[in-house]
């Protein structure tokens, strides 16, 4: 049985599912609204971090960016100060979360860090997990690095403090994306274009697209490279409308949405587009002809931070996650905390008219 879009916009408050924890959950459980046939359970949380004064919120430190690998490991991204000046701890290394999901505590947490420490790092996975990047940003200096993600090691790939008298290659590095010849666009939010580089990190062009402060990238399968920008938007957690866009294999732009504020987004199973919409507490897919379908809608103050599916291959099937969604969820309002949620069903089986 397939879902069609009109249907599923009818259909979509027909189940309401508890969020399931990994242990007895705090009163008040929130709930998440989903599809028929799709179920919902916690998959990372951790308790005994700051949470900013919220009693008893469960969690671990939050997190804007979120990847798989080939082999079934989760990565996690602190944002630091991409966004924000001031006072503020922005050098991290990644969290990595072996398959099965994991509760952490601050006695546990460095079991789950990987990698050196990092500026405001970002996570993104291209090539069905093969390849991470890391995208990371000095904010005094207005210097941005891709890195390379291999064996806990991370390789300049693009970036970096350049030679003198030349500008830096990178500003403000956000998303990667890859394509099927193995080229890497780069989301540069200061400059606002997307960089295009060969797959040794050399630049083949500079401004192969100009968005608005360009954040996050994902490539279908046909090459087409989807830009989510914030738009007028100084900073992602404002207010104002945000903009999708498609660009083809040739460079040419297209505006495919106005209004929603991307905070995460990913292809899933059949192609999909799904995005997260931390302001509007929601996820919603993306149809081929530019309409925006609700998939999952949020309550008592929850909210997507960003989401990621696993890809689809022999060790993901033996680990029993393969096709799943994962959201990076803020819980009951505290900010200051994530859990991560496994959302499963028959996604293959949301398709248009």
């Amino acid at each position: 049985m397939a879902y069609d879009d009109e249907a599923m916009r009818g259909r979509l408050g027909a189940v309401v599912l508890m969020v399931a924890a990994l242990a007895p959950a705090p009163p008040a459980a929130a709930e998440i609204t989903l599809p028929p046939g799709f179920s919902v359970k916690t998959y990372v949380t951790g308790e005994g971090f700051e949470s900013g004064g919220a009693s008893g919120a469960a969690g671990f430190p939050t997190t804007t960016t979120a990847a798989f690998d080939h082999a079934g490991a989760l990565y996690l991204a602190r944002t630091g100060r991409r966004y924000a000046g001031g006072e503020i701890e922005d050098l991290w290394p990644i969290y990595r979360v072996p398959p099965g999901g994991a509760r952490m505590t601050a006695a546990t947490e460095p079991r789950f860090l990987y990698g050196p420490p990092l500026w405001s790092p970002q996570i993104s996975a291209v090539r069905g997990g093969r390849d991470l990047f890391v995208t990371t940003f000095d904010r005094d200096r207005s210097v941005g690095v891709l890195y390379r993600l291999t064996d806990g090691r991370a390789q300049i790939v693009a970036g970096g403090t350049p030679a003198p008298g030349l500008p830096p290659q990178l500003g403000q590095p956000e998303g990667v994306a890859g394509d099927g010849a193995g080229n890497l666009y780069v989301a540069d939010r200061l400059r606002n274009v997307v960089v295009k580089l060969g797959a040794s990190g050399r630049v083949l062009d500079p401004r192969y697209a100009v968005v608005t402060r360009p954040r996050l990238l994902a490539m279908d399968d046909t090459d087409r490279l989807w830009i989510g920008s914030d738009a007028a938007n100084e900073a992602p957690w404002q207010r104002g409308p945000g903009e999708m866009w498609k660009v083809s294999p040739q460079g040419a732009p297209t505006l495919v949405l106005t209004g929603p504020m991307p905070s995460g987004m990913t292809f899933g199973p059949g192609g999909r587009l799904f995005v997260a919409d931390r302001q509007a507490a929601k996820i919603f897919y993306v149809t081929p002809e530019g309409a925006a379908v609700d998939f999952a809608t949020f309550t008592d103050n929850d909210a997507p931070r960003t989401l990621c599916f696993a890809p689809t291959t022999p060790e993901t099937r033996r680990a029993g996650v393969a096709g799943d969604l994962f959201v990076v969820a803020i819980r009951r309002g505290v900010f200051r905390l994530n859990e991560v949620l496994r959302i499963t069903g028959p996604f293959e089986e949301l398709r248009a008219r």
